[in-house]
């Protein structure tokens, strides 16, 4: 059964630049032992027989097909809108002054 020490969560802790309090350390060990140890659970169960997935569910990809179309010129994609400036959209400041 894989257990993490407080070393082990330490090291994680410093390769992540995470500066950890013992409080941390000793919740995010347990946390970590119980992930670990239901993984093992889980590896247990699966067997040769059983192939690895990562859906249990099929899934397609629907594409439409890759088809090169003529892009909008910069006055067309400018027509609908309220305010341009300068060939470009003008949007109000959402951000106070600087």
């Amino acid at each position: 059964m894989p257990t993490f020490t407080r070393e082990e969560i330490e090291h994680l802790g410093d390769l992540a630049r995470i500066a950890l309090t013992d409080d941390e350390i000793t919740r995010l060990q347990g946390e970590l032992n119980v992930i670990a140890e239901s993984i093992a659970k889980v590896q247990e169960v699966a067997g040769e027989d059983v192939p690895p997935t990562a859906n249990p569910v099929p899934l397609e990809a629907y594409l439409r097909p890759d088809v090169a179309e003529r892009p909008l010129t910069q006055e067309e994609a400018l027509a609908a809108a309220p305010a341009t400036e300068s060939g470009m959209f003008v949007a109000p400041r959402i951000l106070g002054e600087e």
